[in-house]
């Protein structure tokens, strides 16, 4: 089974994962910071940034595949994979504009992130109370 709705999302994650290393590779070379963040609180945010993304992007885009695998309509997977990227997009803006502060797009980048992943867990828990 192609789990071709997945895909996009994950090939859009993995491009911006890229994106965000990339910006994070820049602010090393142009502070000449090989390691750490030399106390540059730009750099830091920019890892953080890139970081969170690293750390959430697995468990989404595994429950999404399990989500499609158990037949969940294109539909709802679409909308679960715009929101996720629309989340991430907003939560890499909002900690970056907020300098780690509080930001809208920090807040509702978080908050939709989570919402994802709660719901293509509950979809999934559901797919497996249907299989019993």
């Amino acid at each position: 089974m192609p789990l071709m709705v997945t895909g996009l999302y994950a090939s859009l994650t993995g491009l911006l994962i890229v994106a965000l290393a990339y910006r994070v590779v820049k602010l090393r070379r142009s502070q000449k910071i090989g390691l750490g963040d030399g106390g540059n609180s730009v750099l830091v945010l920019a890892g953080r940034v890139h970081a969170n993304l690293i750390e959430n992007a697995p468990i989404a885009l595994i429950l999404m595949m399990l989500a499609e695998m158990g037949g969940l309509a294109a539909f709802y997977l679409h909308c679960f994979g715009t929101v996720w990227i629309v989340a991430r997009l907003l939560h890499a803006i909002g900690l970056t504009q907020g300098k780690g502060g509080y930001h809208f797009g920090r807040f509702w980048g978080v908050l939709l992130t989570w919402v994802v992943i709660i719901a293509l867990a509950l979809v999934n828990l559901v797919h497996f109370a249907q299989s019993l």
